[in-house]
């Protein structure tokens, strides 16, 4: 229990040398206090790369929940430190690739082109679904291919095309290939944006 609390209080301090004499003498680098934080919990939340990854190499369990079913992935995610993430990221994908990336699920995403942009794709192929208020406009004055090249259309995570910002409604294209995924990410630099993307610009200065 001492060495435990003792290997707590000095991860908190963010001292190191200290952490690594308790870890020497015996103490439990996967034991929790009452809340169900581990020393790696508290590395990770206050930011410390060093500590972090002394504790990972004595044994601490990457995916190890807290009480709150955070890991320290999460923790750390939480509290904008992107160099842990990161680094905890890549630790867990070595360990169980499935079970890390279970921490982060498909995010739901899309975002708008216009439809000439994604016919640059030279197999693209499309359903011809178009609105009632879009085909009333293309029998109007104006070209209808330049109107129908012209529409905006949506992308999304699983790399479909819609009408619609909502996924599987008014589906353009669907003929998801690795050649389209390719066309997507370089020719259009659609990505699909992670946990680490979304943390505050104000949190990363920290």
């Amino acid at each position: 229990m001492e060495n435990r609390k003792n290997l707590i209080d000095a991860v908190k301090s963010r001292d190191l040398l200290s952490s690594q004499k308790f870890i020497t003498s015996g103490a439990d680098v996967n034991s929790a206090d009452d809340q169900g934080w581990t020393p790696l919990s508290y590395a990770s939340g206050n930011g410390d790369l060093d500590l972090v990854r002394l504790l990972l190499e004595n044994g601490a369990d990457v995916f190890r929940a807290a009480s709150d079913h955070r890991t320290p992935y999460l923790i750390a995610l939480a509290a904008g430190r992107v160099e842990v993430a990161k680094y905890l990221r890549e630790v867990g994908e070595r360990v169980d690739p499935e079970k890390s990336r279970s921490q982060w699920p498909e995010r739901k995403y899309c975002k708008a082109y216009h439809l000439k942009e994604l016919r640059e794709f030279h197999a693209w192929t499309e359903s011809g679904t178009i609105s009632k208020g879009q085909r009333q406009k293309a029998e109007g004055d104006e070209p209808a291919s330049e109107l129908e090249g012209d529409r905006v259309v949506y992308l999304h995570q699983d790399f479909s095309v819609t009408e619609s910002m909502w996924s599987n409604e008014g589906v353009i294209f669907q003929q998801v290939t690795e050649e389209w995924k390719d066309f997507c990410s370089h020719k259009l630099g659609f990505k699909v944006p992670d946990d680490l993307d979304l943390i505050p610009q104000q949190m990363t200065a920290n």
